[in-house]
C-alpha cells in the first residue's frame, strides 16, 4: 500500500506530523507492506536564503506579526514536538531557502533514502540551526544519511533533481493540496496536517481494508459439475 506525504522543511508541523505518522505506523499490523513516498511542496518558493536572519524574524517582518503572537505559535509547535520528543529552537533557525534541500531528498529517493533525508534536514533545520540552503550543509546530510559524496555534489553543483521538485508541486496543485504536511493513502484517502496518532492509525486501517479488498477480490462461488486436482471429475 503506497502512502504519498507532500511536506517542507522549514515546517514545523511537517516534522511534528512525520513523527505521529510514524507513531502510528508502527502500531500497524501490515506495516512491513506499507511504501511511503516524500514528496516535495515549497511554502516560499521566492523566499531569499539569509543565514543572518531567523525564520521568525522574517515571520515578524512580512506576516506583521506580533511577538505575543510568535510567541503562540512558537509554543504550540514546542509543546507538540516535545510529546514526540522533538526539540526545537526557533531562535536559532536559519532563514533559507527550502528547495536545494527538495533536491537532495530527490536524490535520496532514487536509493531509497527520502524518509531519512527529511528527518535530517528537520533536525538540522529546527534544532541545530544549520542553513538548509548552504552546500557544505546538505553535502553533511547527503553523507550522513548514506548517499555518495560525489552523487551529492554533482547535484549541488548543476540543477539536477529540479525538474523532480517541480512535478511533485503541480502534482499538489492538481489534487488541491494547500497547505502541508499532506498524506494521500493509497491514492484515495487524505489527510491533512498534524493530526493525533489515533487519527493516522484509524486512515491507516480503513485504507489497507480498501486495499485488500481490491487485492484479494471476494469470490461468490456456484458450485457446478469440475475437475479437482486429482483429476476426479463429477
Amino acid at each position: 500500500m503506497e502512502i504519498k506525504i507532500w511536506s517542507d522543511i522549514r515546517c514545523p508541523f511537517c516534522y511534528i506530523g512525520k513523527h505521529k505518522f510514524e507513531e502510528a505506523l508502527q502500531q500497524f499490523k501490515h506495516k512491513d507492506k506499507v511504501h511511503v513516498q516524500w514528496f516535495s511542496f515549497e511554502l516560499d518558493p521566492n523566499l531569499v536564503t539569509d543565514p543572518d536572519k531567523s525564520d521568525m524574524e522574517h515571520l515578524s517582518e512580512t506576516k506583521n506579526m506580533s511577538p505575543e503572537q510568535l510567541q503562540q505559535i512558537t509554543q504550540t509547535a514546542v509543546k507538540m514536538g516535545e510529546e514526540m520528543g522533538l526539540n526545537f529552537n526557533f531562535e536559532n533557525t536559519k532563514l533559507a531557502n527550502s528547495f536545494n534541500a527538495h533536491r537532495l531528498i530527490q536524490l535520496a529517493k532514487t536509493k531509497s533514502l527520502d524518509t531519512e533525508a527529511e528527518e535530517a534536514l528537520f533536525k538540522v533545520h529546527f534544532e541545530e540551526g544549520k542553513n538548509i540552503d548552504d552546500k557544505s550543509v546538505l553535502r553533511e546530510v547527503g553523507e550522513s544519511i548514506g548517499l555518495r559524496p560525489e552523487d551529492v555534489d554533482r547535484m549541488l553543483f548543476t540543477d539536477e533533481f529540479s525538474k523532480e521538485v517541480e512535478q511533485d508541486k503541480q502534482e499538489a496543485a492538481s489534487i488541491g493540496v494547500r497547505g502541508v504536511p499532506f498524506f494521500v493513502f493509497n491514492n484515495r484517502y487524505a489527510v491533512s496536517g498534524a493530526q493525533p496518532t489515533e487519527a493516522f492509525l484509524e486512515v491507516l486501517n480503513k485504507s489497507w481494508e480498501e486495499y485488500e479488498k481490491a487485492n484479494n477480490p471476494t469470490l461468490i462461488i456456484k458450485d457446478g459439475k469440475s475437475c479437482d486436482i486429482g483429476g476426479n471429475c463429477n
